[in-house]
């Protein structure tokens, strides 16, 4: 996908684009958004009372030229048991 618009939510991806012009030092270099299925809370870590989200990411340029990167949600999956099919373009950790 190509981002060259609003951000279009899908379960699990988002994306993250660099800020043209900051304002001060301490600004992101990057923003965006993700869209997490939170109704799928099975696959996913909890370490001292924190949620723990993997993301994957892929450096992709839009039609425009505008270089961004797109996110997924990499579902964690605790030893011994098998993943659920999952889009073949997020990578294992």
């Amino acid at each position: 996908m190509s981002y060259d618009g609003k951000f279009e939510p899908r379960p699990d991806s988002g994306n993250l684009n660099a800020t043209k012009a900051k304002k001060s030092p301490k600004a992101a270099d990057y923003f965006g958004e993700i869209a997490i299925n939170m109704s799928d809370m099975t696959n996913v870590r909890i370490e001292n009372g924190l949620t723990i989200v993997k993301l994957s990411g892929w450096k992709k340029t839009s039609k425009s030229g505008v270089t961004y990167l797109s996110l997924a949600v990499n579902r964690y999956v605790p030893e011994g048991q098998s993943r659920a099919p999952v889009n073949d373009d997020i990578p294992d950790f």
